[in-house]
Formats: C-alpha cells, structure tokens, sequence
C-alpha cells in the first residue's frame, strides 16, 4: 500500500464496538478546525434542517438524504448514512486524498447523533462542495453540445483509469456518484460517493473489468432514463456511448501501462513514447529498461505517477490550479504573448508574471458578479479566447480581448446559469431516488408539524450567495459533546 495513505487514518472505532450501537455523546472526527460546525442542528433529521442553512445548488441521485449546507465561509454537502458506511467512506476519501486523486475532499464525520427525545439518528457524512461542479443530470438541463454524452464518458474513463492506476475498486461506477467539472472544451470527473469502495496495492484485471462492465450497464440505463426526460439528444446512441467507455478506458490503459520493444538503434522511440504520455496528461516517474536473452531488443515499460503534467508546469509558472485542459489552452496563450512580445530568450517565470498581470487577470476581472460562483476564471478565460478567435476569423483581423470579453459576455455566458426550474425539478428528481429515510422523514415532519415540500426542497435559497471559501488543508481532530 502507498506509505502516504498510512497518514489518512484517523477515525479508530474500539475493536469490540459494534456498529449498531450507536455512541453515547455526538462525535465529530473531521479534517477541518472550522468552528462553525458546532452550531449545526445535529439532533434534526437532515431532510428538516432550517432553510436558512441550505445552499440551493443541484444535487444528483443518490440513495441517501444529501443536502449541501453553508457552514461558515463554506458549503459543505451533507449526506446521511449509517455509522459504518460513514467512517468507511471517510477513510477512504482521506486516502485517495493522500494519493492526489480526483476525488471530493472529505471534511468531517458524525456520529452519536440523536432527536429531542433521545432516538438515534444516523451518522452524516461531510464532504467539501467541489466548486464550479455539477452532476451530470445538471449539465443536460442547459442548452449543451450533441457530444456532450461523449465528452462526459472520455472523463469518465480518464477518472477510471486514475483511481485504478491508485489501486482504487469503485464497485458502483455511474455517472451518478461522479461530478463533473468543464476543462476547457472538455470535462474533468471526480469521485464523489465511494460506499462500495476499497484500496489495494494493485488491482487485478477480474477486478477492473468488473468495474468496466458495471460501468457499461449503468451508463446505458442512465442515459435512457435522461432520454425518456426528453433531455438527451435525439442523435445519441446510449448503447454506443456506453460501449464508449470501455474502448476509451482500455486505449489509455494500454497507452499507460503496455511494455513496448524497441531495437538498440532506436532509443528516440522511448522519447516519442514519453511525449505521447505527456500529451495524455502524464507524468512518467521513471522507465523500467531491460534487454531480451539475445540483448537485440530492449523492453520499455513506463512508471506513470499520476495526470497533471500541464496543470503542474501552470502552476508552477503562475500559482494557477487549474483542470489540465484548461492548462493547456493557458499556457499555449503565455507561448503568445511570449512570442508577441518578443521575448522568447526571457526567462519564462517573469514572461509568466508578466501575462498573469497584462493577460490573464484583467480578463477575468471582467466576469460579471453573478457569474462568479457560476464558471471557474479559467474556464471563462479559455471561452473567451475561442470567442476572439472567432470573432478575428469573421472579421478578418484581429479583435481585442475586451471586445471578445463583452461578446462572450452578452451571448453565451447566461447558458451558464441553471433556471429556477430546472434546479427545482433536478433536486426533487434527487429527493425522489432515496429510498433508505422515507419512514423516517415521514415520522420526523409529522412530528415537526412541518409539511413534506417546505423539508423536502430547498430551492428558496439563492446559490449566487455561495462564498469563496478557503482550502487550508489540516489535520484531524475530534470533537465531542
């Protein structure tokens, strides 16, 4: 097992506690200090918890009441399970932290909760809100490319082939429990519901096909389900898409992991072969070399670490994080302002400081303020260079970027925003999934006097309230009341 994930550990049930006997005082074991989460009503069934609390953004099916709560600064989603699950979940998203693998970042997990009159509760797990994302029934509700099925099965499989490479097995893999964030003309998927999961040093291939052929068959029942909605494009084969993503995810594996054989005459093939995993997204930590019996060929096979080779070079040069992608389309722009500029023989950290303050920054000052907790800057900085493009080649010149700014602005950045409607019908499609709380809510809101609409929806909130919210990474500690 990779020696970081021995760091993640930190919820310790008592070797002979046993799972349904729920503690006897709340517990908070989380991986923030932010104080706030004392306040919250932890002896309220989560369907009841105050609108007032609530951050009205789209929520995907799951089986589980999920809620997404402002706590402080931050939004956290709040998903309601048993103590066991919970802790396991916890664990493992720490892990796969550990291992810098897209997952949703795990904050807290409670337990020992209890209602006024002593009943236990189920424990909650807390989960960080990826910002910026959306669950994939959200992205079909907007006005959206006929690839847009394609382009979310390709992220699909480079997640899969990630958290597989991590000696991840997922166990319930469906659009359903990924999120997904736009990188640049693409999209980035993350991890976000591992119940069912579990980490080993390796996974054999019985193990991963078993996730590709679950994978295969719930893709296909999803994307019918949305074509019975009338939300998927009348051109979409679903069974084809499916099919997709195991021709996609075996191609990159087999890109990352396959031994090739080259002759001693041709060692530039092994830099030929480290390229094309760069341009995948790859970093390669090191080349595993060894020659045949007869020492005329000589085997090659890659130790990749992880994606991010462009996102890491960005970063570096410009202190910004952001999808691979999105990297890319930055850091060609920084090779033209470099070249425009003259300045090839430049140092590249100062050319890059240079773009960040004359390029980068007043362009994305000029995002509207509504828009803000709606697209990521670099994703409204890659939009806007497409826009300029072409706006130049109709125009026949060049345009400048306020101009592609205000153009972007005024003709395609409302498509960002989800109506009112759209969001009411994709939350109570969510609430409509669950299926382990119903005789518990009903008890809950009789006894409240409350009515099932008023717990059950939280569309009255306003989701361009969302805060930044910072992303100090600490350590864990415990709270108990």
């Amino acid at each position: 097992m990779d020696p970081r994930t021995m760091q993640a550990t930190s919820v310790q049930s008592p070797a002979d506690s046993a799972y349904d006997r729920a503690p006897e005082a709340l517990r908070i074991t989380a991986a923030s200090s932010n104080p706030k989460m004392f306040t919250l009503p932890w002896e309220k069934p989560l369907a009841t918890w105050p609108q007032e609390l609530l951050a009205n953004l789209p929520r995907g099916i799951s089986r589980h009441v999920v809620r997404f709560v402002h706590v402080g600064s931050e939004v956290y989603a709040m998903k309601e399970i048993t103590q066991q699950v919970a802790e396991h979940e916890y664990e493992l998203l720490r892990k796969l932290e550990k291992l810098n693998l897209p997952t949703v970042q795990a904050i807290a997990v409670v337990t020992g909760r209890r209602d006024s009159a002593g009943e236990p509760l189920e424990a909650i797990l807390v989960t960080k809100h990826l910002k910026f994302s959306l669950p994939y029934r959200a992205l079909f509700a907007r006005n959206l490319r006929p690839d847009t099925a394609e382009r979310l099965i390709d992220a699909l499989a480079v997640l899969l082939v990630r958290l597989h490479l991590g000696g991840f097995y997922w166990g319930d893999v469906s659009l359903s429990n990924v999120l997904f964030l736009r990188d640049a003309d693409s999209f980035a998927a993350f991890l976000v519901d591992a119940e069912t999961g579990a980490l080993y040093p390796t996974l054999t291939d019985g193990q991963r096909e078993y996730d590709i052929d679950l994978a295969h068959t719930n893709i296909i029942g999803e994307l019918m389900d949305l074509n019975s909605g009338n939300l998927l494009s009348s051109d979409v084969d679903e069974v084809e898409v499916g099919n997709r993503l195991a021709e996609r995810y075996h191609s990159l594996w087999s890109a990352l992991t396959d031994a090739e054989s080259f002759s001693p005459d041709e060692m530039w093939k092994i830099e030929k072969r480290v390229n094309k995993l760069n341009d995948l997204g790859f970093d390669v930590d090191e080349l595993e070399m060894k020659t045949d019996e007869d020492g005329n060929r000589v085997l090659v096979r890659p130790r990749v670490v992880d994606a991010g080779y462009a996102s890491r070079k960005l970063l570096r040069l410009t202190g910004l994080d952001v999808q691979e992608n999105q990297a890319r389309r930055l850091l060609n722009d920084l090779d033209v302002y470099r070249t425009s500029t003259w300045r090839q023989g430049e140092d590249l950290e100062i050319v890059a400081t240079d773009w960040m303050r004359e390029v980068f920054e007043p362009t994305v000052r000029m995002i509207p303020a509504e828009y803000r907790s709606q697209i990521e800057p670099a994703q409204f900085f890659h939009e806007v260079l497409t826009r300029r493009w072409l706006l130049a080649e109709k125009a026949g010149h060049d345009v400048s970027m306020a101009v592609a700014v205000r153009d972007y602005i005024d003709g395609s950045l409302p498509e960002y925003k989800l109506s009112a409607a759209d969001m009411k019908t994709i939350n109570d499609e969510a609430d409509s999934a669950v299926v382990d709380d119903d005789q518990r809510w009903n008890k809950a809101l009789g006894d409240s006097g409350e009515g099932s609409g008023d717990a059950r929806r939280d569309d009255s909130a306003d989701s361009d309230d969302v805060d930044d919210y910072y992303r100090d990474d600490q350590d864990d500690s415990v709270w108990s009341s």
